[in-house]
């Protein structure tokens, strides 16, 4: 199997690209059903894997100036040794016990799926601003404990390096939606890859299945990120609640899993697409220059 690991990819990056969430809450499953791996091969794999493509994802990023690099600076301070500490224990741990994280992380996504729409129609808390935005004490102090606690997810599950830093800092920090996505992207990337090389040492790597799901994730997450900075808010922030939502009822191991995650993940792109379709044809339209009379 090739093109299957390519396409896999592919709908990864452009997720991932468009939300900053959903590559290791999806990858990770669909390797484990999908394509049968075992459970410790498929989140090293993934962890690598997003590592190298979520590279490419915060050097354009960075480009188009949706980073906030002192935030992720902070947040790796926390994450990256406690990302280690997680490797550590996902290789002590037997299958039974993942399981059981598995189950923990799912339900967190669901609410916090459930949690971003309504915070998305109520217009609550924090509001969202263009603003530089001046870390204070307090923000660093959140920003490093925020690293810590999600990286060790990240590590042992490899859940997480998008789905929770992005729905806390859209909680937390007064950044555009935008913004958090570049910021979050730009952070997991260097989260991955302390995680990854942890694992590539303990052998928990298929290196012929990253690479080919790196042929369709790394143009999926350069193309899709070259959108985010034109869709609206709103409509990103609904986007990021259907991939948490998805992402944790596949956890979860809901009946009919496969199909609710396929019929899901399709829907979400469906409607990102079509806002984009209605966008492009809404533009305004300059009036053919008249000849000279």
């Amino acid at each position: 199997m090739t093109w299957q690991f390519t396409l896999a990819g592919l709908l990864i990056g452009i997720l991932v690209g468009l939300t900053g969430m959903g590559g290791g809450s999806l990858m990770t499953p669909i390797l484990i059903i999908l394509f049968g791996f075992d459970a410790k091969v498929a989140v090293g794999t993934d962890i690598l894997h997003g590592a190298i493509f979520k590279s490419f994802g915060a050097v354009r990023c960075r480009q188009l100036g949706i980073v906030h690099a002192r935030l992720a600076l902070w947040m790796f301070l926390g994450s990256g040794p406690m990302s280690l500490a997680g490797v550590a224990v996902a290789s002590a741990l037997g299958d039974s016990a993942q399981a059981a994280e598995n189950y923990a992380v799912g339900g967190a996504l669901v609410f916090g799926g459930i949690g971003l729409v309504a915070r998305t129609l109520l217009r609550g808390g924090m509001q969202p601003s263009d603003a530089p935005f001046l870390l204070q004490r307090r923000d660093k102090i959140v920003a490093t404990s925020i690293g810590a606690v999600f990286a060790f997810v990240v590590g042992l599950t490899s859940v997480g390096s998008g789905t929770f830093f992005g729905l806390v800092m859209v909680l937390v920090y007064p950044l555009t939606v935008s913004k958090i996505v570049g910021t979050d992207i730009f952070h997991a990337a260097a989260l991955l890859w302390v995680a990854g090389f942890g694992h590539l040492l303990r052998g928990n790597v298929d290196l012929h299945a990253m690479a080919w799901l790196l042929v369709g994730s790394i143009p999926g997450v350069l193309l899709a990120s070259k959108f985010t900075v034109r869709v609206p808010d709103n409509v990103l922030r609904l986007g990021l609640a259907g991939v948490l939502a998805l992402s944790g009822l596949k956890l979860l191991n809901v009946p009919q899993a496969n199909w609710v995650l396929g019929i899901g993940v399709v829907a979400v792109l469906g409607g990102l697409a079509a806002y984009g379709v209605n966008a492009w044809l809404s533009r305004p339209r300059v009036a053919p220059a008249r000849g000279l009379e």
